[in-house]
């Protein structure tokens, strides 16, 4: 499971080493390849954060131009980038790292960060495996991601002729526009939202966007492709009647979003990349345009966090520095784990690397302890914390480090009323990771959307738009409410109720009451045709509400 977690954790804006590691860590980084290399040795005579160049064995007239990987896109999209480790006129072996990859810091993995964590339950909000965090990591950064995303568009032709992607559109005021080139592109470095604030919009220059992202980002990549119908062919433009013209502000004169417009669909950005298929320039454009932009995202509420143990957990609360359980030294923690969640999964070895990462930030060393070490003395774990922790606190005069009646542990206080707490409580260092499971990936909702072809129920899945679904021991708690009406439209209105739904769209339209549903829904009409095909009739009937005679028989 840990290693799971590792694969699915997410390169942060700076990366730090681990305190506790295992000693791996350097030969997984060199095996990842996302770090540069030194394929000869020689002499750097030039670095900067597009490519370095070394001369081969010495020889100044011959060169070695070592290209370096800038804010691109990964499969995850999140932001791959390399950074220099070498100065100018340092002489460098075969095989000597020459820039750091998007998680590795001196050529050694960096996944994570080391947080200051104690083992306490806090109100509730650490049961279950949730979390609690500080709002420091926020503030400071400490968990920020950047990912990349791109956006692509097909132009099609339709019944009323040809898309193409354009700056002229109608009825548009001009500030509504001023993110858009010649081509109805938007242009690079333009701040983009979701929605129709047109007064959140920035416009910054390229130099900004790249600064931007060197802070970490997700990259998404979003793709539209034009055909050929049967009434023409498609294209992409800006021309496109009865919208407004803060609508389009973001697109140039060919329809195509501008580099550097901040978007929002699902999640703000800033556009770093627009590329159209074929040549750009033209003033209308057939074919595949697409746009990439980048995303800064702080860690929050239902993000997931993991350590290297197996123990991972959802943010459930951000709270004030000033809130959280703080140290006899007077420095807050920064996130609270649940104490049950260590004994019945015997992963025993987060409590080992919690102190001895204490030890070692005090005492600003690094440890690599090769797993199984026990083999070689027994208690040689619990040894090594000891002998630390203890050392730790002579050198800092601090005794709370490691106090003999309950080593490992310290008495802490409650950072709302400053009382201590009534008992000692584990703290320490730990390494933790940011997962690519982020609740901005995850939100989803639904107002309409498409129905199933047989059941006509809302389709499931946050990938087509579906519905929450609402099962059969969802409707049990809604009777146990006693909540009639919302349960009525659960299962008619919002489901598969075709009349239903269609009285309800017209009297959103038109205004007025939506009436009852007589007939049966979709669901009910299936189970008859299911039973008709094993040689069953079943036949139903609408009864009158005031007399209780049948009123027609259904079909």
């Amino acid at each position: 499971m840990s290693s799971n977690m590792q694969r699915q954790a997410v390169p942060l804006s700076q990366s730090e080493r681990c305190i506790v590691g295992t000693g791996l860590e350097r030969q997984t980084a060199l095996d990842s390849g996302v770090s540069a290399i030194a394929e000869h040795e020689g002499k750097i005579i030039y670095t900067d954060p597009h490519k370095i160049i070394l001369s081969s064995n010495g020889d100044t007239t011959i060169s070695i131009s070592i290209p370096l990987v800038i804010y691109q896109r990964s499969n995850k999209n999140t932001c791959m980038h390399q950074k220099p480790q070498v100065p100018r006129g340092k002489c460098i072996k075969k095989g000597q790292i020459l820039a750091d990859g998007a998680a590795t810091v001196g050529g050694e993995l960096a996944l994570g960060k080391n947080v200051l964590v104690a083992y306490m339950p806090w109100e509730g909000y650490n049961s279950e495996d949730a979390v609690l965090i500080s709002e420091r990591l926020v503030y400071e950064d400490i968990y920020t991601s950047f990912h990349i995303r791109k956006y692509e568009i097909q132009t099609h032709v339709t019944s009323q002729g040809p898309e193409r992607i354009t700056k002229e559109i109608p009825h548009l005021e001009a500030h509504l526009l001023r993110n858009l080139d010649r081509n109805g592109v938007v242009m690079l470095g333009s701040w983009v939202e979701t929605g129709y604030n047109s007064e959140d919009a920035v416009l910054i220059s390229e130099r900004l966007v790249y600064e931007d992202i060197y802070t970490s980002f997700h990259i998404r990549k979003y793709e539209i492709q034009t055909h050929v119908t049967s009434q023409g062919p498609e294209r992409i433009t800006k021309e496109i009647p009865h919208l407004e013209a803060h609508l389009l502000r973001n697109l140039d004169r060919n329809g195509v979003v501008m580099l550097g417009s901040w978007v929002e669909t699902g999640g703000r950005g800033r556009v770093i990349d627009v590329r159209m298929d074929p040549e750009k320039g033209v003033p209308v454009i057939f074919g595949n345009d697409s746009c990439i932009i980048s995303q800064k995202r702080e860690i929050k509420v239902g993000d997931k966090v993991a350590g290297r143990h197996g123990n991972k957990g959802i943010i459930s609360k951000i709270l004030p520095r000033q809130d959280m359980p703080y140290l006899q030294d007077g420095t807050p923690v920064d996130m609270v784990f649940n104490p049950l969640g260590v004994p019945s999964r015997m992963n025993v070895g987060q409590i080992f690397e919690c102190s001895l990462g204490l030890a070692g930030d005090l005492l600003k060393r690094h440890y690599r302890i090769a797993p199984f070490d026990e083999r070689y003395e027994q208690e040689a774990s619990r040894k090594l914390v000891f002998s630390e922790l203890y050392e730790a606190s002579k050198q800092t005069k601090n005794p709370w480090v490691f106090e003999p009646e309950y080593p490992g542990k310290s008495r802490i206080f409650d950072g709302r009323t400053g009382n201590p707490f009534e008992q000692p409580v584990l703290i320490g260092k730990s390494y933790i990771l940011k997962l690519i499971h982020q609740v901005d990936d995850k939100i989803h909702g639904r107002s309409s959307g498409h129905y199933a072809l047989v059941t006509q129920q809302p389709l499931r899945g946050r990938a087509k738009q579906g519905g929450q679904r609402v099962g059969e021991m969802e409707v049990w708690a809604l009777e146990g409410f006693g909540v009639a009406h919302i349960l009525q439209e659960m299962l008619t209105y919002k489901s598969d109720h075709i009349r239903a739904r269609q009285e309800v769209l017209g009297a959103t339209i038109i205004g007025g009451r939506v009436s009852n549903p007589e007939d049966a829904p979709e669901s009910f009409r299936l189970l008859v045709r299911e039973l008709r095909s094993l040689a069953l009739e079943l036949n139903h009937f609408l009864v009158s509400e005031k007399n209780f005679q049948i009123n027609r028989k259904e079909a």
